[in-house]
């Protein structure tokens, strides 16, 4: 469910703001209509109804098929291709990097066929953690759809924003995606293949009809490439994580934000867990998982199945915002028992001049136990609703 995207700003944007293009700020008149007319979808129409603006929402019954579903769903309001992953260079030096395609829907059915109109908003987040130096380097893009700037094919993967994309190289992903000094450019093998998380694939945020997304990940993908940090390029070899998710409405007004982990063990497992935080201080959150064996055979994990507890905090300077860093995560079932760290805790994503949210997002480092065996790992933990806005206003 990873996302920091604020539905009210796209609808401001799209009205007539000002957006992002590059480094560049455009004050643009958007027109809340299509780009181009389009043809059916390349994809199976799922049975979900459409909501009162006219968007679907995420239901049981759909079949997710690949690589058809690796492409955009545009009849849904949201969507989002995530990518995450823990990177080594030859002289040993450590990076993490995360780089995000969002959509947002304005206008499931406009009327005005010119193609400088809108129908969705794309944004672009990138970021590169430097393990060895302690920092942490942070890009975003803000732009619209319909005359080749940002967009998102149907029917296979090809997601782009300016010169960063996302799209097929023979079964492998190539990611491509550099501002200025610092960037990545990496190919991403399969690896495990596509794993569906909740009810074969329909993850569901909250006991409401609709509340959910279709969401897959691909948890351990082999990776290799070049890393760009202050203009010097850098080969890379590493394991990256992708998150694919598409819906329309998720979150209930007393849900705030939440805490997304995905870890990889170093015996070859993959768990990914949610915990969806109430205005209750937590006490009633909704808990969900995964977990994927070494052999990608898939454990689905409901909320009595995990203990997650939050240690040490860090206060933001910049937003002022206080986030745990550190974490006691176990699954009782499996005798495990790990600790997430943060590797540097100024992880903090500031991208109020694209989505109007500000997050964090970064590296952990895992240790614990699977009943006697000691266990390492490597993952990536998102934190929403701590800085500002609660995020049930963001996907109401």
């Amino acid at each position: 469910m990873r996302n920091s995207l604020t539905m009210q700003r796209a609808r401001r944007v799209a009205a007539g703001g000002t957006f992002l293009r590059g480094a560049h700020m455009c004050a643009v008149c958007l027109v809340t209509a299509a780009a181009l007319a389009r043809g059916p979808a390349m994809y199976a129409q799922p049975p979900g109804a459409a909501t009162s603006e006219g968007w679907r929402q995420a239901e049981a019954g759909y079949d997710l098929q690949f690589p058809r579903d690796h492409g955009s769903h545009p009849d849904y309001r949201i969507e989002w291709w995530y990518y995450t992953g823990n990177l080594a260079a030859e002289d040993g030096r450590r990076f993490g990097y995360q780089v995000t395609f969002f959509r947002a829907g304005v206008d499931p059915a406009p009327k005005n066929p010119s193609r400088w109109a809108v129908r969705d908003l794309f944004m672009a987040h990138l970021a590169v953690t430097d393990m060895s130096r302690a920092r942490h380097l942070v890009a975003e893009r803000l732009d619209r759809g319909g005359v080749g700037w940002a967009g998102a094919r149907e029917g296979t993967l090809d997601v782009w924003n300016g010169d960063w994309r996302a799209d097929f190289a023979g079964e492998a992903h190539q990611l491509a995606a550099v501002d200025g000094q610092f960037g990545v450019n990496l190919r991403l093998e399969p690896g495990k293949g596509v794993i569906l998380h909740g009810e074969r694939g329909l993850s569901r945020k909250g006991v409401e009809p609709g509340n959910a997304s279709y969401y897959y990940s691909m948890t351990r993908m082999p990776t290799s490439g070049h890393l760009v940090l202050d203009g010097e390029t850098i080969s890379v070899t590493g394991a990256s994580w992708l998150d694919h998710e598409f819906g329309t409405t998720f979150l209930e007004p007393s849900q705030v934000g939440w805490d997304w982990f995905s870890l990889q063990l170093d015996d070859g497992s993959d768990l990914m867990v949610f915990r969806i935080r109430r205005d209750d201080e937590g006490r009633n959150s909704l808990l969900a998982g995964t977990w994927v064996d070494a052999d990608s055979e898939i454990t689905l994990l409901a909320g009595d199945d995990v203990t997650l507890d939050p240690g040490r905090q860090w206060t933001s300077p910049a937003s002022e915002a206080v986030y745990p860093m550190e974490w006691r995560l176990a699954v009782p079932a499996r005798l495990t028992e790990l600790r997430i760290e943060t590797v540097i805790d100024a992880q903090e994503m500031d991208t109020q001049a694209s989505t109007g949210v500000t997050y964090w997002e970064g590296a952990v480092t895992v240790s614990g136990r699977i009943g006697e065996r000691a266990v390492q790992g490597r993952g990536y933990l998102e934190m929403t609703g701590y800085a500002g806005h609660s995020m049930s206003e963001v996907f109401r």
